[in-house]
């Protein structure tokens, strides 16, 4: 009996593992809408799948590790496994590539954003049965294709790669500079998204401010109307795409730059959700120099003081490194007190950790691990102390709620998220048992909701 894979015999199926950020995730979801269109099918398991996709991250040393540790599963598991993905497109130390020297028996390796590359690999160890329109796959939105998220919010890509080149990042290395999509195809994606069902729309790139900027904000055409492609006509189309489903648009991965200020009054007068996304990194002048960042510590201070005096709803979240390359004490206790002046409502902090081919790892003053991770744990507690003050200031307030879970529909309670929480990065809304029995709601329902308490870096209401 031959163990060559004919049509004839099965319909194929493919395994997948997804690793890394939403971008990676849309990656995926752009590989398995085509896998789909095609007619293969997506195995639950590894060992029943005729090959496995692993679509991999490379950003950290431990995300490296981590992809590393998925492809030896795969191989273990299956044996035939396409890598795909930011790792794919390191090298390790001789020049060649990575993945290929620590797993020589994967069947191709490819970089990132590279769905062509990989349907090539996939055609040529598991042939095509047959090439329906996408619109008939199932369980997929139209145009929008297969997502990988729940059915009730979804991730939509605008832009793939960076023009920056930040000394601690290996990004631009990897996906390249900055290629904005078409403004009507990420329209017509985000009309899909919400004619299928999708109520939170969330904006993803690797910097969102700078949508545009690669094609010098060239006028593109939605419903036969010309749009700039550029990220405040971006966002008021999807506003007033979104507003007759009633869904919300969220915003990630926003630079601070000037331009930022356009979109606030759409925040404040609730055609978008009030609620920035902003990598700030540092605070301090200096090490904002050192990193290469593209704006300095003390205008964001301002610019955040003027986003809060315009819409006051408005919700920051951030992310920033402790333990940068010859960062001093006094830069370190600017950090703390950038933090509690600008109230960043959400923060995540990582321990600087050396990333190979990053320009940082050059640079003077690298300080002992223990230190990075002690000035980590530090800053983590003075960002959850601003971060439970202003939960506080929730308490006694009726908010609109997007169920994510609701066991019973609901009569038990469930959890959701508010306007201040995107998920999977920032805390969720505990919901208690409804006062009245009538009162019931489903995952993917907006419910009204009071807060009652709080609870770490999540809120407890009851619904109303």
């Amino acid at each position: 009996m031959s163990d060559v894979f004919t049509p004839a015999t099965k319909t194929p199926k493919v395994g997948f593992i997804s690793l890394g950020c939403p971008k990676a995730l849309t990656d995926s979801e752009l590989i398995l809408t085509q896998l789909s269109a095609e007619g293969y099918q997506t195995s639950k398991t590894l060992a029943g799948a005729d090959l496995v996709i692993v679509n991999t991250c490379g950003f950290i040393d431990e995300a490296v590790r981590e992809s590393l540790d998925s492809i030896g599963e795969a191989l273990a598991e299956n044996g035939r496994v396409i890598v795909t993905g930011c790792l794919g497109a390191k090298t390790g130390a001789d020049g060649g590539n990575l993945v290929r020297q620590i797993h020589p028996k994967v069947l191709a390796v490819t970089g990132p954003h590279a769905t062509q590359e990989v349907m090539d690999a996939v055609h040529a160890n598991l042939p095509k049965p047959h090439d329906p329109f996408v619109d008939l796959v199932p369980n997929s939105f139209g145009v929008a294709g297969i997502k990988l998220t729940p059915r009730h919010y979804a991730y939509l890509k605008i832009s793939e790669g960076c023009n920056h080149r930040c000394t601690f990042c290996i990004i631009p290395s990897m996906r390249g500079d900055l290629v904005s999509r078409p403004i009507g195809d990420v329209l017509a994606d985000a009309r899909a998204l919400f004619e299928g069902g999708v109520k939170e729309l969330l904006v993803v790139s690797q910097d969102t401010s700078a949508y545009g900027v690669d094609v010098k904000y060239r006028t593109g055409f939605w419903d036969g109307k010309p749009v700039k492609t550029r990220m405040l006509e971006l966002v008021q189309a999807l506003g007033d795409i979104a507003e007759p489903f009633g869904a919300w648009v969220r915003l990630h991965y926003v630079y601070p730059y000037p331009s930022v200020d356009e979109v606030i009054p759409l925040m404040a007068s609730g055609r978008v959700l009030p609620y920035l996304d902003v990598p700030l990194q540092h605070s301090h002048p200096d090490v904002l120099k050192r990193m290469k960042r593209p704006a300095s510590g003390e205008r964001n201070l301002e610019r955040i003081l003027k986003w809060r005096a315009e819409c006051p709803q408005i919700v920051v979240r951030s992310t920033f490194i402790a333990g940068f390359p010859g960062e001093t004490e006094a830069e370190f206790t600017h950090l703390l007190e950038f933090m509690r002046e600008a109230q960043i409502d959400r923060a995540g902090c990582f321990a600087y950790s050396p990333v190979e081919g990053a320009a940082a790892n050059a640079l003077p003053g690298m300080l002992p691990a223990e230190l990075r991770e002690e000035r980590r744990a530090r800053f983590m507690a003075v960002a959850e102390e601003v971060s439970a003050q202003r939960l506080q200031r929730r308490i006694g307030a009726t908010m609109q709620v997007l169920v994510d879970a609701a066991p019973g529909l609901g009569r038990k309670g469930g959890t959701g998220r508010s306007y201040a929480d995107a998920p999977e990065i920032d805390g969720i809304v505990r919901l208690l048992p409804p006062e009245k029995i009538s009162k019931t709601f489903k995952v993917g329902d907006f419910t009204k909701a009071k807060i009652v308490g709080t609870q770490g870096h999540d809120l407890v209401a009851v619904p109303i």
